[in-house]
C-alpha cells in the first residue's frame, strides 16, 4: 500500500506537462466569475451544477460541456486569467515546463480574434517564466471536426505569431476525423516551420496512429493508447522513440478505460515505448499532474524507479534544448537518490 512519502515523492520531484489544454482548466468557479463579468449566461445555476455535469460517457459528451463552458471567454483577461490559474496550481506541484495546446477556432468561430486569444494565453505564459519559473511551448491545435479549410484559415491567422507557437496539432472528435483529413494543412505548417503533433489513438484505431505519422509527419503521439493493437506500430514507435503523451485520468472519465488498472502506460513502459504522464483537461477529468501521477502509481503498483523514467520522459520528450534537458534530468537524478530510488 501507498504511503504519504510515496505521495511526498511524486509532489515534490520536478515535472514537465505535454499535454494539456488550456480550455480544458476552466474550473467552475473561475466560469461563474468570468461569465458574470462578461454578462454571459450559461446553462447552470450553480457551481455545484457545472460540478455535477461534468460526468461523461465518452468524448464527445465531453467535448459538448467543454465548447460550452470555453464561450464564456471573451476578453483578453479572460485568456490571461484562465491560464494564470492553471499555472499557479501545477506550481504548487512542482511543474517546472509545460507545452500546452490552445483551440482558436474554438475562439474564432463564435467572433472572438485571434490576436486576443492569443495575447491573453502569451502573457500569462510570460508572467509564468518571470515570476514562478515555468518554461513554456505553445500548441495550436486544429479542431478536426471542422473542415480543411477552416483549419487553413487558421494557420493564416497563426503565422505572424509564428516566433510564439512552437508546433501545431490535433484535437477534438477523434472518430470519423482521421488525420489524413488534414495532411495539407500539417504539410504547409510544417514549411512555416512548426513542429506537429496529434491526438490518435484515443478512441480511434492504430491505423490514425500510422497516419499522423506517416501523413502528418508528426514528432509526438497524444494519447496512442491504441498502438498495442498492432505490434508493428510498436516497433516502429520504440525505433524512433516518438514519444507518446498519456493522460490516465481522462482515459478513464471518458471511458476508454474502465479501471486504471487496465491503463496500459506499464505495457508500455516494459516494451521500451517513451511514455509520458499528463492531466489533459483536469478540470473536467478531476485532477491536475500530480494525481494523475499518484493515482496511475498507486493503480498499477509503480515502483519509485519507474515514476521517475516517467518523470524523465516528461522533460525527454519536450522541445526543450538538450543542455536544458540535461540539466533538468541531472536534477531528477540526485532527487531521486536522495529520496533513495535504490530501495524501491
Amino acid at each position: 500500500m501507498y504511503t504519504t512519502s510515496i505521495e511526498k515523492f511524486i509532489e515534490d520531484i520536478p515535472k514537465a506537462e505535454l499535454h494539456l489544454h488550456i480550455e480544458g482548466t476552466f474550473e467552475p468557479e473561475l466560469m461563474f466569475k468570468i461569465a458574470q463579468r462578461n454578462h454571459k449566461e450559461i446553462p447552470y445555476n450553480s457551481i455545484e451544477e457545472v460540478k455535477n455535469a461534468y460526468r461523461f460517457n465518452n468524448l464527445q459528451e465531453f467535448l459538448d460541456i467543454y465548447y460550452a463552458g470555453a464561450g464564456v471567454l471573451i476578453t483578453e483577461q479572460d485568456f490571461y486569467d484562465l491560464t494564470w490559474a492553471y499555472l499557479t496550481k501545477v506550481h504548487k506541484q512542482n511543474v517546472t515546463h509545460v507545452e500546452i495546446f490552445f483551440d482558436p477556432q474554438t475562439h474564432t468561430e463564435r467572433g472572438i480574434s485571434f490576436d486576443i486569444v492569443i495575447n491573453g494565453i502569451r502573457n500569462a505564459l510570460e508572467d509564468g517564466i518571470s515570476k514562478l519559473g515555468i518554461s513554456y511551448k505553445l500548441i495550436m491545435s486544429f479542431l478536426r471536426h471542422l473542415d480543411e479549410s477552416s483549419a487553413f484559415k487558421t494557420l493564416e491567422h497563426a503565422i505572424p505569431y509564428k516566433k510564439w507557437i512552437t508546433a501545431v496539432g490535433l484535437d477534438s472528435s477523434e472518430l470519423g476525423n482521421p488525420p489524413s483529413k488534414f495532411e495539407r494543412v500539417f504539410t504547409k505548417a510544417r514549411a512555416e516551420g512548426y513542429q506537429t503533433v496529434a491526438h490518435a489513438g484515443e478512441e480511434g484505431p492504430a491505423t490514425y496512429i500510422w497516419e499522423a505519422l506517416d501523413l502528418l509527419k508528426v514528432t509526438r503521439i497524444d494519447h496512442g493508447n491504441s498502438c498495442l493493437d498492432d505490434e508493428q506500430l510498436v516497433q516502429k514507435l520504440v525505433a524512433s522513440q516518438i514519444p507518446l503523451t498519456l493522460c490516465p485520468l481522462s482515459n478513464l472519465e471518458l471511458k476508454v478505460i474502465t479501471d486504471l488498472k487496465d491503463h496500459p502506460i506499464k505495457k508500455m513502459m516494459d516494451k521500451n515505448l517513451l511514455v509520458t504522464i499528463n492531466s489533459d483537461d483536469p478540470a473536467y477529468f478531476g485532477g491536475y499532474i500530480n494525481k494523475n501521477y499518484l493515482e496511475t502509481a498507486k493503480a498499477l503498483n509503480l515502483s519509485r524507479k519507474q515514476i521517475t523514467t516517467l518523470v524523465k520522459n516528461s522533460f525527454k520528450a519536450s522541445w526543450l534544448s538538450e543542455e536544458e534537458k540535461e540539466r533538468i534530468i541531472k536534477e531528477i537524478d540526485f532527487y531521486a537518490y536522495q529520496n533513495q530510488i535504490s530501495k524501491n
